[in-house]
């Protein structure tokens, strides 16, 4: 006889999350090697001394790595996959019923504490001495290369070099677009270059145009791997 799913009934449920997630999953690995003791103090400074209790900055480191290991990229639906994933919640600590940040949480942490903390430099240069200790990699030499991936940006409102100034900016940009600017001077970002380009885009004065696809020309945003 053919079988029909039942809602259940109960109104109260004894659960462990920790059944839920097989001993093999990624994120068991990675929790293995994980080491967050010097996290909480790298940052320290930058919390007020009063007031209520913060997001717990590990909790979203946590968050952030799932959604590099995980391709979530943005930040709205990496809150969504943690409330709603089970092994994502474990991996966090948030048991079954924990809240999770919200997403505009990450954004204000991004541009204020770890970055004027340099924690995420902190935790990558933590993962690099991690993978020597354990052999994976010699630290004694690193190879760079460079991808086209093409840019948010309008190629037929570019407009000629000489003509580009500030000036087309609004008359009080954010401190994003201040620091987005700030960071085209610097060597990593093309500065490098005595070579001014013919054409720039407002919209990402980063982009350059660019045929080695052998296609028709379009604007790449830099990207170093």
């Amino acid at each position: 006889m053919m079988g029909k799913q039942a809602t259940p009934e109960r109104l109260f449920y004894e659960s462990c999350l920790e059944d839920h997630v097989p001993d093999d999953h990624f994120l068991r690995q990675i929790d293995r090697v994980l080491d967050f003791d010097g996290l909480r103090q790298e940052v320290k400074p930058y919390y007020s001394r009063i007031g209520r209790p913060s997001i717990d900055p590990a909790l979203m480191i946590r968050m952030l790595i799932i959604g590099y290991c995980f391709a979530i990229r943005s930040e709205r639906r990496l809150c969504e996959e943690v409330h709603l994933n089970l092994a994502y919640r474990w991996f966090c600590g948030l048991g079954l019923d924990g809240k999770v940040p919200d997403h505009s949480t990450f954004s204000r942490n991004r541009l204020g504490r770890f970055r004027q903390s340099n924690l995420l430099r902190h935790l990558f240069e933590t993962v690099v001495r991690r993978c020597m200790a354990e052999g994976l990699v010699g630290g004694e030499g690193f190879a760079v290369d460079a991808s086209l991936i093409q840019a948010d940006a309008n190629k037929q409102r570019s407009l000629p070099a000489n003509e580009w100034n500030l000036g087309n900016l609004p008359d009080h940009p954010g401190r994003a677009v201040r620091d987005y600017l700030a960071s085209l001077d610097e060597a990593a970002f093309g500065a490098a270059s005595n070579k001014k380009p013919k054409f720039i885009s407002p919209s990402d004065p980063a982009a350059q145009w660019t045929g080695a696809l052998r296609g028709p020309p379009f604007l790449p945003m830099p990207t170093i791997i």
